[in-house]
């Protein structure tokens, strides 16, 4: 966090946009192994209520409780120096569409081995992208197949139409084995939509020279990946696809595939009418995660809170994963509109500013309500308490901790929902968007964006916000 006489990271004083680095902030120390299990996804989550409450907790466990991690993990882990979830790294793509390499160290030896070891992955993905299983694995020892076979499966079902290969690195001999090769590696990939702008993946390849010949013995999960393992590195998958979205689990829970897929198709229509900056996403991509995926996948360790995130893969996406454990038929359509209204949203990298996530959270939540009148909405209770105590009433100081309690997380969630939704009566939708983009996708200061779209100063439009707030919840 930046204290009170520092310039926000990512903000810009005199109009310009900030420099497309990652989420538009200046570049930041190297993540520790534990930041980067806890920010490895991106928007937030919302409190789960105990498994049997008693009479006087009735209330909360029937209310739709599930902040979005996506948004919190991007804001605080950004903030932190951490970085949740990003486009590893697209430069400007070679004459073959792939992106193009840095200057390889290493030596002459190593180039060339690393340009066959290439040759040999853009042998395999034509032969993934063209349904050949046996190319695929033509490449592979025969006791790396197996696991390749599974991993084929699962590209296959998600319907991949890009896999480009590309290193920016040279092989690495294995240590304390004579033959045996460690080879980093960056793939572009889409799913269903063939040419998409491609989200990224760096994976480990592992190699053994049979003669001069590469021979690939394993393609596993890069420790150096922001953001975590994907569930097609890591299980097998039942997939179904629809028109806007398309809805994966594992085997077990495949039963439930129909029924997500109509809903997330549903919200797939709200969340499009906020979609910022180039149209909504291609394709919205949904993960229904039971126990152990849920901390298996994207690197797991999210707040016991978590019903469901949205996570930055590249190529302006943002895959939503939801908790089957937490997940209830009362509450999905509210949770679905929520985080696909993050994967509309959202900057391709994220957003820098801690200060901005009631607003980024608002809007998910006003999407997620759908409508529905001020009164109605769930966490109006827990917006009191917290406007009676313990939050000094600023929305730029409304982000709740992570292990803050639940009534602490839904009551911040319940201010960025009425904030958006006061500028949404004022000054109707589109203006809103509008700040929306110029605060967290160009960085300004909500000071610059209140004057430049709505015409109005922000102290008086922050000082109006929290009069709503309290002529609402009494």
């Amino acid at each position: 966090m930046t204290d009170g006489d520092e310039q926000p990271p990512g903000r810009t004083t005199d109009g310009d946009e900030p420099p497309p680095i990652v989420d538009a902030v200046a570049p930041a120390p190297a993540p520790d192994a534990a930041s980067l299990a806890h920010f490895a996804a991106g928007p937030a989550p919302y409190p789960v209520p105990p498994a049997q409450p008693d009479p006087a907790q009735t209330r909360a466990v029937r209310k739709r409780r599930w902040p979005l991690w996506t948004a919190l993990g991007l804001a605080l882990g950004l903030v932190a120096g951490a970085v949740p979830g990003v486009l590893l790294r697209e430069p400007a793509p070679d004459a073959a569409g792939r992106p193009a390499a840095a200057d390889d160290p290493g030596t002459a030896a190593q180039r060339r081995l690393g340009e066959r070891m290439l040759a040999l992955l853009d042998r395999q993905a034509t032969a993934l992208v063209g349904a050949d299983r046996a190319g695929f694995l033509a490449v592979a020892e025969p006791a790396a197949r197996p696991a390749l076979s599974r991993r084929y499966a699962a590209l296959r079902a998600l319907r991949v139409t890009t896999w480009r290969p590309a290193a920016d690195g040279v092989p690495a001999e294995a240590d304390g084995r004579p033959g045996e090769w460690r080879f980093t590696v960056t793939v572009g990939y889409c799913f269903v939509v063939p040419d998409c702008a491609p989200s990224t993946v760096e994976l480990g390849t592992r190699w053994r020279l049979a003669g001069e010949e590469p021979r690939l013995t394993a393609l596993e999960p890069s420790e150096t990946d922001p953001a975590g393992v994907r569930p097609w590195q890591a299980d097998d998958l039942a997939v179904t696809v629809g028109k806007r979205v398309v809805v994966a689990t594992t085997q077990a829970q495949r039963r439930k595939l129909p029924g997500l897929l109509a809903q997330a198709e549903t919200a797939a229509r709200a969340a499009d009418r906020y979609a910022i900056g180039g149209g909504p996403p291609d394709r919205y991509l949904v993960f229904y995660a039971a126990k152990g995926e849920w901390q298996r996948w994207y690197g797991g360790g999210r707040p016991k809170w978590t019903a469901g995130y949205a996570v930055g893969v590249g190529g302006g996406r943002h895959d939503v994963v939801l908790n089957a454990q937490i997940v209830t038929p009362a509450g999905i359509d509210d949770l679905l509109r929520h985080e696909l209204t993050h994967a509309a949203s959202l900057p391709d990298r994220g957003y820098a500013d801690r200060a901005d996530w009631w607003l980024v959270e608002g809007l998910a939540e006003y999407a997620g309500a759908d409508g529905q009148p001020v009164h109605r909405y769930d966490g109006l209770a827990e917006v009191r308490d917290l406007l009676g105590g313990g939050w000094p009433g600023r929305l730029e100081a409304v982000a709740p901790a992570d292990d803050a309690s639940d009534d602490r997380v839904g009551g911040a969630y319940g201010v960025g929902y009425l904030a958006v939704r006061h500028l949404v009566d004022r000054y109707g939708e589109q203006r809103m968007l509008d700040f929306y983009r110029a605060v967290v996708h160009q960085g300004r200061t909500p000071e610059q964006a209140a004057d430049e779209v709505f015409g109005d100063p922000w102290s008086m439009l922050h000082d109006d916000c929290m009069a709503y707030l309290r002529a609402v919840v009494g």
